[in-house]
């Protein structure tokens, strides 16, 4: 069938009738040569001649039958989490085909008004669909609604797949296969684009039990904090016995997460302002306000690092709000170390000597002691970073604090207030305190597994500080591992015995555009060298330009996915990502056409002529439009891969019914994880 222009397998299965009577002629021939009038010889060899003739017209019959099913209703695909094939080299993404011009063809004969029959449920199947509702509440004709509502393979009208869309965008193709991409292009990140309740969670559990079992570094964010999700990752990390590198962070649970110091790990100690500001509004008169806070953020950290302490939110709420403390605290250390003699004493005077009304007005109202601090390290000729940056911010006035409280007050009060604070900003010296306190780069040392679980929807600003602070820290151990490698020497004996290996970190960012902001990008476009693999999942582009703000950069985050795999969107613009893409094909269109002619000649003895004949007209259209993107049923997706190659793929159904490791709530996990 496919020799021909037009391959026509929506019409009645004609090969049936001749394959029935050949094998029927057959039997005959075997059974009864007589009645043919053949000897036996002869009749064994025409039996199995049209034997032959059968089968290939059955099978012709059997394929124009199947197709012509598969249009109306697809066979069911479920796969178990311990039957998802894991390979080293390839990902497996589902099940599906290669899509080409003879699938644009295809689906284009399937639109055509007289073969809706072939392509459409029939009359009884409506039938069925309108009694069930009719008869639901009837006292004996509700049992006959319910078997006909039944999905069970003896009713031969149950109703279709609770998947919607367009089933005949995947049957247009009966012979699919297992779709593999090329582990080497992961490297390249990847776009999941799909509406609300299309299978992307699927897809994404589908792909993170595979990085896995491959022994990956797993990385998955999760703003609105599935819970499903969150089971198959951890049923998934102890299938492959990797439960001990297991590190739970969710801001909804904050009784059993572990805890994280999202400001505490830094290359630079410049990246914790970054961090912090970053957080603030930087439209119109809020840009100066953003670049106050972020001078005193880190005059704060500067201190704090050099007192030894680690910067946490709580220490720069703190001293956001008073800096005096910390002020006189590293002014002490200093004059300890550096050891004169006889400072102290030289202070007190100083201290004597000092009259309140005497002081400018920005320092009345200060104790005594550190303004007495601040002059005596005045008259020091000694130059200290440190110090003065303390000495600027300590003298200045309250009303310019209260400018910078202003802004940054409001984020450190939802970032320190109820049990959080103590899930982002931990007391390390807390002995009594069981939850595990992670780094990224000690999760990358250990091949870990994390879930974060970041709960936007009960407070979006708190999940977007913390999430885009935590992309600001990956950032900065991707910069550390292209410098160092994972192991850096300077560390002395590590977790890995001085491995330098390039990592793959696999990380899975669900809700894309609850996280995208300024930390994101170069984690895209910069980290791919380092081992990072990311794949990112959102329902559409306009959500990701939304939160960007910007159409330009928005585009420019667009270009760092080589991969993308598109389920059922509802916005045009982002349909147009994919179908923008593709060339366009040619299809051809079979036109009926009939004529008469009449003769003018009244010698002749024809007196008109008549034709009928079929022509094959050839037009250039899309291989793909948006309008089939919209239409796509649940949990099937279009995928660009590998350079440009379209496929057609459609991801298994979840069955969790018949796994043991499959914990059937949070609290299970929360047990399991206390007990080991």
């Amino acid at each position: 069938m496919s020799r021909h222009p037009v391959e026509a397998l929506l019409r009645p299965p004609v090969e049936l009738w001749s394959a029935v009577v050949a094998l029927a002629t057959a039997g005959i021939a075997v059974l009864a040569p007589w009645a043919l009038m053949m000897p036996p010889g002869v009749a064994y060899g025409a039996a199995g001649a049209l034997g032959l003739l059968g089968i290939v017209r059955g099978r012709q019959a059997w394929r124009v039958l199947i197709y012509q099913r598969n249009l109306r209703r697809l066979p069911t695909y479920r796969l178990r989490a311990d039957q998802v094939p894991v390979s080293r080299r390839k990902l497996f993404l589902g099940r599906g085909f290669r899509w080409t011009q003879k699938h644009t063809q295809r689906l284009r004969d399937t639109i055509r008004p007289e073969v809706q029959r072939y392509v459409q449920p029939g009359p009884l199947y409506h039938w069925a669909r309108r009694k069930e509702v009719a008869w639901e509440a009837t006292p004996i004709l509700g049992w006959l609604a319910a078997g006909l509502r039944s999905r069970a393979w003896w009713n031969p009208l149950r109703p279709l797949p609770p998947v919607g869309g367009k089933p005949a965008l995947h049957a247009v193709e009966p012979d699919e296969q297992d779709v593999w991409m090329d582990i080497g292009e992961r490297v390249g990140h990847t776009l999941v684009l799909g509406t609300t309740r299309v299978g992307k969670t699927r897809l994404a559990e589908i792909l993170i039990t595979q990085d896995i079992r491959r022994g990956d570094v797993v990385i998955v964010f999760d703003p609105k904090g599935d819970a499903d999700l969150l089971r198959r990752v951890y049923a998934e990390a102890k299938r492959a016995g990797r439960a001990d590198d297991f590190y739970l962070f969710h801001l909804g649970y904050p009784e059993v997460s572990a805890r994280y110091n999202a400001i505490g790990s830094f290359s630079r100690i410049t990246e914790v302002a970054t961090r912090i500001a970053n957080q603030l509004p930087s439209e119109g008169n809020s840009a100066a306000f953003k670049e106050f806070a972020w001078r005193f953020v880190n005059i704060i950290a500067r201190a704090l690092v050099a007192l030894g302490r680690r910067p946490d939110y709580q220490q720069v709420r703190r001293y956001i709000n008073d800096i005096e403390p910390l002020f006189v605290e590293y002014a002490r250390k200093h004059l300890r170390e550096r050891g004169e003699a006889g400072w102290e004493a030289d202070l007190a005077e100083v201290a004597a000597n000092t009259k309140e009304r005497n002081l400018p007005a920005a320092l009345r109202g200060r104790h005594p002691d550190a303004v007495a601090l601040m002059r005596y390290l005045k008259d020091q000729d000694r130059y200290d970073p440190v110090r003065d940056g303390l000495v600027s911010a300590f003298k200045y006035d309250k009303t310019y604090f209260d400018k910078i409280v202003s802004s940054v007050g409001p984020l450190m009060e939802k970032l320190t207030t109820g049990k959080i604070a103590e899930l982002i900003s931990p007391d390390y010296l807390d002995t009594d305190d069981n939850r595990p306190i992670f780094e990224w780069l000690e999760v990358i040392r250990r091949k870990g597994i994390v879930y974060v679980g970041l709960d936007a929807l009960t407070d979006t600003t708190v999940a977007s500080a913390v999430g885009n602070s935590m992309f600001a820290d990956l950032v900065s151990v991707a910069g550390h591992i292209y410098k160092h490698g994972v192991e850096d020497p300077a560390d002395g004996p590590t977790l890995t015995g001085g491995l330098t290996t390039m990592p793959t970190i696999s990380l899975h960012a669900d809700e894309f555009n609850e996280l995208i902001g300024d930390e994101f990008v170069p984690l895209l476009n910069k980290a791919g060298g380092a081992g990072f693999q990311v794949t990112a999942y959102t329902q559409t582009w306009s959500d990701v330009e939304a939160r960007i703000g910007n159409r330009a950069k928005a585009g420019q985050v667009a270009g760092n996915f080589n991969t993308l795999l598109m389920l059922r969107v509802k916005e045009l613009a982002t349909a147009e990502m994919l179908t923008d893409q593709l060339p366009k094909v040619e299809v051809f269109t079979l036109m009926s056409v009939s004529g008469v002619d009449d003769s003018s000649d009244p010698t002749s003895g024809v007196d008109f002529k008549s034709r009928n004949e079929d022509r094959i007209s050839v037009s250039e259209v899309p291989m793909l439009t948006p309008a089939e993107l919209v239409a796509l049923p649940k949990g099937q997706a279009f995928a660009l891969l590998e350079g440009g190659q379209l496929w057609k793929l459609r991801m298994p159904l979840p069955d969790a019914s018949k796994d043991p490791v499959m914990p059937e709530s949070l609290a299970a996990i929360a047990n399991e994880m206390e007990r080991t």
